[in-house]
């Protein structure tokens, strides 16, 4: 019988692509909701219970998790969807995060999550009506790229108002930095997701939903959610991302000497003005987008009007796109970023890996390590506008060159040798986003100790560094390495915990955790303190710290690549700086000791008890 509680549709759909089998479980008999609440939480969960140990990403045995919480397809404004898996770009766990309507439209269909396993013999859609789940051929799919498999899948189905969360040939070919696109400029983009779905023969996920998402306390909680409205509506930094979404940020991280460039041998771009926000405003964004339920509107719709690529049509450009395809690649014509960004989505790729691994290429050709002759005869010269846009096509289609720029820089590097690992820009496996290490202490130690690799969105100390002081009020320099522990983990666990809700980055600056937990407790009925609700973040990090553990974790894995401690920024702000690896270490091991960890970073069974997660403790193997 389906047992649910406010904020809860009550049920999880389990469907298994080998046999064509669909379970339906009990949310509450699956996951004890008060100790994981939702999103991240519910995700991380279920795989560290039910996904076996040191599986290869691309077996069937791996398990693809969308996951909502339960603000999301409510008046909460900024909820969002959590996708997770096991990465076949790090080997870890991975998580990402996706905006639009897709997550709300689950909990219409009256579940909390979708657990998919197994493989298709053949390539298939699943669209999901309410209680119905329909196995769909998708042969006629094949090689599609994002857009026109919405647009077809619409069709077939005659209703123009179903989510669709798809992957482009970059699924399909196993590119391990390929995204899922959903509405057709929303994507869960990194880790290589898109590849998880491809390896199971999944084109697509299409659902359409009914039902309404019941509240325990209704009255109360619409008046706590236009209360959040209205203290979003007046934050002054989201009055700026009203204006401009995230490009806002290139300017602010080129003045403070932190934009990489060049494969990040350099932290400021002399183009930095023609791809600004300001020049978008201006020149290319035609109309404001907004997700489920968000005032916002952070999303920018724009077209290239003139040029090459006249026509173009993307969302974005967004902050991370502008940094790693336009400044790490030396690009500085925004129609050119605006295309590649489009071709991205269409195809199914990364931005942030995509840039860093050509910005890799690029770099490697200047120093000899790739010759032109196994470049497919491009030139592969920083700036080179058209082996841009042919590599991103090579790399989706894994054609040529293409093919071995697919693995992503860790692999790739690897490969190559001839030091070319000094600067292979990942942590983990993780391509780097739009963030110079040596520029911010702080971030150096986010990477590092990020549960999914090199990842911006766990934590981003750079604030408190700019501005000279910790949370606490504390005066510090902004390339001193004290408090920063402290000051991450302290992110690190909140992110965690609003995560599980699922609320979205760009709104939970605005809104404080008082105010989550209002909203928690009268959606669901639970009794949450802060306190609490940040103790859930603080334990859905050291299960997930358990998985990656278990996946062979160790801590000479959380180490930054050899260029921070050897290649000072040569000009800018932060001209001459550098990380020390005594610097990290002292950070690193302070983080450990804060966070209840033993020196090589395993939580300790006092921690795990503390936690209520000594039930998990004899199950690292």
């Amino acid at each position: 019988m389906k047992m649910s509680r406010g904020g809860y549709s009550g049920e999880i759909l389990d469907i298994d692509l080998t046999d064509r089998k669909v379970k339906k479980h009990n949310t509450t008999e699956l996951i004890d909701l008060n100790l994981f609440i939702g999103g991240k939480g519910l995700a991380s969960y279920i795989l560290w219970k039910e996904l076996k140990p040191k599986i290869n990403p691309y077996s069937p045995e791996n398990i693809l998790v969308f996951a909502t919480g339960p603000l999301t397809g409510t008046l909460c404004p900024g909820t969002r969807m959590c996708i997770a898996a096991k990465s076949p770009l790090t080997g870890l766990f991975c998580d990402s995060y996706i905006g639009g309507h897709f997550g709300a439209e689950i909990k219409f269909a009256g579940y909390d999550a979708i657990i998919i396993r197994g493989k298709s013999e053949n390539l298939v859609y699943l669209y999901v009506s309410d209680d119905d789940v329909e196995f769909c051929d998708a042969k006629h799919l094949a090689g599609l790229d994002t857009f026109k498999t919405e647009d077809r899948i619409r069709r077939e189905k005659e209703d123009k108002s179903i989510r669709i969360a798809c992957i482009g040939p970059a699924g399909e070919n196993l590119v391990r930095f390929a995204h899922i696109n959903t509405e057709r400029y929303r994507q869960a983009g990194r880790g290589g997701l898109g590849a998880v779905m491809g390896s199971k023969n999944l084109k697509a996920v299409a659902i359409k939903g009914t039902k309404p998402v019941e509240l325990y306390d209704a009255e109360s909680f619409v008046r706590i959610a236009k209360e959040t409205i209205r203290k979003v509506l007046e934050n002054e930094t989201v009055k700026a991302r009203r204006r401009w979404g995230t490009a806002r940020v290139l300017l602010y991280t080129n003045d403070i000497g932190l934009l990489p460039t060049r494969n990040f041998k350099e932290a400021t771009f002399e183009k930095a003005e023609e791809i600004s926000a300001e020049t978008l405003e201006k020149k290319f964004w035609v109309k404001h987008k907004a997700c489920h339920s968000c005032p916002v509107n952070c999303g920018k719709l724009g077209v290239v009007k003139t040029g090459k690529y006249a026509g173009t049509v993307v969302e974005g450009i967004e902050y991370e796109t502008l940094a790693l395809i336009g400044a790490n690649c030396g690009i500085g014509d925004y129609e050119v970023i605006a295309y590649a960004n489009m071709l991205c989505d269409a195809l199914g790729l990364d931005t942030i890996s995509t840039g860093n691994v050509i910005a890799f290429a690029m770099e490697c050709f200047e120093k000899g390590i790739i010759k032109k002759h196994e470049a497919d005869g491009l030139e592969l010269k920083f700036g080179n506008t058209e082996t841009l846009i042919q590599l991103i096509r090579k790399i989706a289609l894994r054609e040529g060159l293409g093919d071995f720029l697919a693995e992503g820089v860790k692999k790739i590097s690897e490969k190559l040798g001839k030091e070319s690992e000094k600067f292979a820009m990942h942590v983990k496996g993780l391509e780097l986003p739009g963030y110079d290490p040596r520029a911010s202490p702080g971030m150096s130690l986010a990477y590092v100790t990020a549960d999914r690799g090199g990842c911006h969105t766990r934590s981003w100390p750079v604030s408190y560094e700019v501005k000279g002081k910790a949370p606490d009020g504390t005066v510090i320099d902004r390339f001193s390495v004290e408090k920063r522990a402290e000051i991450v983990i302290m992110q690190q666990n909140r992110a965690a915990a609003c995560d599980t809700l699922v609320a979205c980055w760009f709104v939970r600056t605005a809104v404080n955790d008082e105010l989550y937990v209002k909203m928690l407790n009268a959606a669901t009925g639970m009794q949450f303190g802060v306190e609490e609700f940040l103790r859930v973040g603080e334990r859905i990090w050291n299960l997930v710290r358990m998985f990656n553990l278990r996946e062979s974790l160790q801590k000479e894995d959380e180490r930054l690549p050899e260029r921070v401690f050897v290649d000072a920024i040569p000009s800018g702000m932060t001209k001459d700086q550098r990380l020390e690896k005594k610097q990290l270490a002292y950070m690193l091991s302070e983080y450990y000791m804060l966070r209840g960890w033993n020196e090589n970073g395993v939580p300790n069974e006092e921690k795990l008890k503390e936690l209520g997660l000594e039930v998990f403790s004899n199950r690292r193997q």
